[in-house]
């Protein structure tokens, strides 16, 4: 037997297997190099659950010795049948499809030729009633280590594949930009960095853009991670003193993490920095900080120093609550832990409150700071009536799983996966019910089905918007050569 025989042998296999059940999983790798899990179809939207009013789900079929493929979709009364290894649809047609299956499914049958072999099988595609935020950010970054270049943050219309850039490398010149980031799912209140000469801290509020200089002389660094008040006035973040260090053993390629750390809380108001004793103790480091849903607290993560990087993989970080005052902007005392990283032996990471107030949802990692790589990095989901965590077996991989946003309705969320390849960032959208109940994610669709298979950029922290941020990348670059950074000091 060849390997040709081998293949088909295998792949008919694991047909038989499909027949059985439409709700399980399986094991098998696609062709692309852009994978997710292994399955006859990338990518795989076997038995997921999508919102309402989600772009069409292209999708390929992998058994290189198939042919005469066609797939049939029917739901409500509707049918709609394609053919061919490429299954793409008319956005109008695939839009009264999901209409069709509303609180239902789409029911799918996948028929094609496996050699002489005829092969059959159906499986299912869950549509919720609950809309996602239509607008998803996200950086595309090479997943280098030590240098950067042609960096880009893209808007992109999560109910087609419309994409617009709201700051990249040709009208920057080329400086290094960190992330975007929304106020819970609102497109006019955000903001991001540009770093470096001429950069700042870019604050979009109300549709009025401005770059400000983050930074006063209490503060060991710049502000780095944060979060902007749901009021709009105030912004809570972390200064961070980061170091990169390259790992010599088992197949870890970098490590970054903290020489020291303290919080802060910018107002934007007053153009004015507050720092605090009780956060800015050498002997703890405090980074992530992020607001409550009502604003009147902050999420942070925080741990015992330690002597670096001799003791890295015993630096843990535990997940605590602090009071905020939203009339000055002050932070409170004492810290309340939510999750303990000595009960848990593990470090928590990328904290994020849903909109709701319900759950918080953060990342846990061995150690450290940086799970990006770190392939035993998964998502846990606190539910904060409780205190206790929801199981996420059905969300979280064998690769790293982290930088995660919330939809404005606390119905959705989305985060970046390394699964399958271990190198390039995709983003995920999973559903949570009222019970706490999370569906398998599925990828973000894209008008070419072969689109990952290509794409040599990490999708880095994707965040959800519920409208567009009202500016682009040309007036990006307008402000970065013409307009002064407001200094906070």
């Amino acid at each position: 037997m060849n390997s040709t025989d081998l293949l088909r042998g295998g792949l008919f296999g694991l047909v038989l297997l499909l027949l059985l059940s439409c709700d399980r999983p399986y094991d098998v790798r696609p062709a692309g190099t852009g994978t997710d899990r292994m399955s006859v179809i990338f990518p795989n939207y076997q038995d997921v659950t999508v919102p309402c009013n989600i772009a069409p789900l292209n999708f390929y079929y992998t058994d290189p010795a198939g042919r005469r493929f066609t797939t049939t979709f029917s739901a409500g009364g509707l049918s709609f049948t394609r053919k061919g290894r490429d299954v793409v649809w008319k956005q109008k047609d695939w839009t009264r499809l999901l209409a069709a299956a509303v609180e239902g499914d789409i029911e799918v049958v996948s028929a094609w030729r496996d050699g002489d072999i005829p092969v059959s099988f159906r499986w299912c595609i869950h549509v919720s009633p609950d809309r996602i935020d239509p607008y998803l950010t996200y950086r595309l970054i090479e997943p280098g280590f030590e240098v950067w270049d042609d960096l880009e943050i893209v808007e992109r219309n999560l109910e087609n594949y419309d994409t617009r850039l709201i700051s990249d490398w040709r009208n920057a010149g080329n400086h290094c930009m960190n992330c975007h980031i929304h106020a819970q799912g609102r497109g006019d209140l955000s903001m991001f960095y540009l770093r470096g000469e001429g950069g700042g801290a870019i604050l979009n509020r109300g549709g009025t853009l401005r770059k400000l200089t983050l930074r006063d002389s209490a503060m060991i660094s710049p502000t780095v991670y944060g979060e902007i008040h749901p009021g709009g006035r105030f912004g809570v973040f972390s200064t961070n003193i980061i170091v990169p260090t390259m790992h010599s053993y088992g197949g870890r390629r970098m490590e970054v993490y903290d020489t020291a750390s303290d919080l802060c809380v910018a107002d934007f108001d007053e153009n004015r920095m507050l720092t605090f004793p009780e956060t800015a103790r050498d002997d703890v480091f405090e980074t992530f900080p992020v607001f409550s849903a009502d604003g009147h607290s902050v999420y942070y993560c925080t741990a015992q120093a330690r002597t670096l990087p001799a003791g890295v993989e015993q630096l843990r970080y535990s997940l605590v609550r602090i009071p905020f005052d939203d009339r000055t902007g002050a932070l409170g005392t004492p810290a309340d832990t939510l999750w303990s990283a000595a009960a848990h032996d593990a470090s928590a990471c990328h904290p994020k409150a849903s909109p709701d107030g319900r759950w918080l949802l953060f990342t846990v990692a061995a150690y450290g700071t940086f799970p990006i790589n770190h392939r035993e990095c998964d998502l846990c989901l606190l539910d904060l009536r409780t205190g206790e965590t929801v199981p996420m077996t059905v969300v979280n991989d064998d690769k790293s799983d982290t930088y995660h946003s919330w939809s404005s309705d606390s119905k959705w969320f989305v985060f970046a996966s390394k699964r399958g390849d271990g190198m390039f960032g995709k983003p995920y959208f999973s559903h949570v019910a009222d019970d706490g109940t999370v569906t398998r994610p599925f990828l973000l669709p894209q008008k070419d089905p072969h689109y990952y298979d290509k794409m040599l950029r990490s999708f880095n922290v994707p965040d959800l918007g519920d409208a567009p941020v009202g500016f682009d990348a040309r007036e990006i670059g307008r402000i970065w050569k013409e307009v002064p950074a407001e200094s906070f000091e």
